[in-house]
């Protein structure tokens, strides 16, 4: 049986919300225009592999968020001997899908384990409370799941165990997902693991000096840094 699922309601999960290349294509371009086959590279480069159909999923994202309103155009460019590409810019209201979506995976325990790498992948574009409440609403939700475990194990009582060891199994999963959450709640809660500054992290091949030197006057999350 599903439970996380059941507790958390799987309705709340939209298609859309489970949408990997597009959450990947709105969090990319949260720090700046890119064209599409850099967004593809840089996802290689990091081995998010949990983002599947690779190319043609990002083209197919970048359609539906640009139909949407969620990203726009932002100018072309053609490197010597390249193909002209177009670059990719998210919008206001991009920004604040991505942010939604982020929250509701990071909040909501499910079955499929790569929901939950996504949303810890981009948990950076959240506010650091934002992500610990988050991760609080997900812990309270297992806890549920667990408490509805033991009540059917409890009213099973009898049966052959051969016939439960799935729910055990559950009950075993959801159990080590639950202290893993907490604990990274309270490492952030307690500032023992610091929040993330977008806007000083370097990227892929990139120094840390060099990331400094490219930041915002005013700290924001470097835009327009294409590479």
């Amino acid at each position: 049986m599903d439970y996380a699922g059941a507790v958390t309601s799987r309705d709340r999960l939209q298609r859309s919300d489970r949408d990997l290349p597009a959450l990947a294509v709105l969090a990319l371009l949260s720090q700046g225009p890119r064209h599409t086959y850099d967004m593809h590279r840089f996802i290689v480069d990091t081995r998010k592999d949990f983002i599947g159909g690779l190319p043609r999923s990002l083209y197919h994202a970048v359609a539906k968020l640009e139909a949407a309103g969620l990203v726009v155009e932002a100018g072309t460019e053609q490197p010597t001997g390249r193909p002209e590409r177009v670059r990719y810019a998210i919008t206001e209201p991009g920004r604040a899908e991505l942010r939604r979506r982020v929250a509701l995976l990071l909040a909501s325990p499910d079955p499929d384990a790569v929901l939950a790498y996504a949303a810890l992948s981009f948990m950076g574009v959240l506010g650091r409370d934002e992500a610990i409440a988050a991760l609080r609403a997900r812990v309270a939700a297992i806890d549920l799941a667990l408490a509805r475990i033991a009540a059917d194990l409890a009213e099973a009582r009898g049966v052959p165990r051969i016939l439960l060891i799935e729910t055990e199994f559950e009950r075993a999963r959801l159990s080590s997902e639950r202290d893993w959450m907490a604990a990274l709640a309270g490492e952030f809660e307690s500032g023992e693991l610091d929040w993330p500054d977008v806007a000083t992290m370097p990227l892929p091949g990139e120094s840390a000096a060099d990331a400094s030197a490219s930041e915002s006057p005013v700290g924001l999350p470097r835009r327009g840094r294409d590479r």
